[in-house]
């Protein structure tokens, strides 16, 4: 068994690079579906440890791009990796990978708001709430334009108890804006402190884990990246329906601080 925290034994078979991939099929990031490739594999890596022991695990990819997270998912060791792409073009890259990894890798060519991810895996790997974490995990480096109404999505799905989450308390490793990045982690006395930071936070154990310098993607945006760490709780903190707690955060924060009295009432 591999020490928590390390890349497991099983490695891919030789492919080529991931920048050999984008010339290889004439990849480009779109820039109004915005995409961001993260080429270095140390920094793929490093998003993947965040989550622990992948050996034998069960992994849900987001947006897997041109699949410089994929590999380092693959290498981690785990049972079995789905991946989400929505974009074409990407989709001969990742088949390349699945016959290096025969058996490991699934591919669903689908839009992630859309999927339907209880059916992501099979029923038996679901694990009651209370009892501990389940052996699936949800990992992306998500595009900007996707990322916050799709956390949205799965909080509700939290609260819910389905989409990924019929599985038990899924943890997930995902990349934000840094600005988001602040808003989700941010505590009660932060000036980030926001509506996204109390919908997750009341649900969640929300953790930042690092800041990935924008330099470090292709093309280069002009903020940087934060990786988050995102682990349902046993009980959410507020016991009341999803619909009724955004609603009346939503009206909270809708004033200025100094006046948020005014948006509750």
């Amino acid at each position: 068994m591999a020490a928590r925290g390390r890349i497991a034994s099983f490695r891919l078979p030789p492919l080529p690079t991931i920048r050999e991939i984008i010339k290889l099929y004439n990849l480009r990031a779109e820039k109004q579906l915005s995409q961001n490739f993260l080429l270095d594999l140390r920094l793929t890596d490093k998003i993947v440890r965040q989550a622990g022991n992948l050996r034998n695990a069960y992994v849900c990819e987001v947006g897997p791009g041109p699949g410089g997270i994929t590999r380092s998912i693959l290498n981690s060791g785990v049972a079995e990796l789905l991946v989400v792409e929505k974009d074409t073009r990407f989709i001969p890259g990742l088949q390349l990978m699945a016959e290096a990894a025969p058996g490991k890798i699934r591919i669903v060519h689908g839009d992630i708001l859309t999927y339907n991810m209880e059916r992501a895996f099979p029923k038996q790997f679901r694990n009651e709430w209370e009892i501990g974490l389940p052996n699936v995990h949800i990992i992306g480096n998500l595009p900007f334009s996707v990322s916050t109404p799709l956390i949205i999505k799965w909080l509700e799905n939290v609260a819910n108890r389905d989409g990924p989450f019929v599985f038990g308390r899924t943890q997930m490793i995902l990349t934000f804006q840094k600005e988001v990045a602040e808003r989700l982690t941010a505590s009660t006395s932060s000036r980030q402190r926001s509506r996204l930071s109390v919908m997750s936070q009341y649900l969640c154990n929300v953790k930042s884990c690092f800041t990935i310098p924008g330099r470090a993607f292709v093309p280069k945006p002009k903020i940087d990246v934060g990786v988050v760490r995102i682990t349902p709780l046993e009980r959410p903190q507020i016991n009341q329906p999803f619909k009724l707690v955004e609603k009346v955060v939503r009206c909270a924060f809708s004033f200025r601080r100094k006046h948020c009295r005014r948006g509750l009432e």
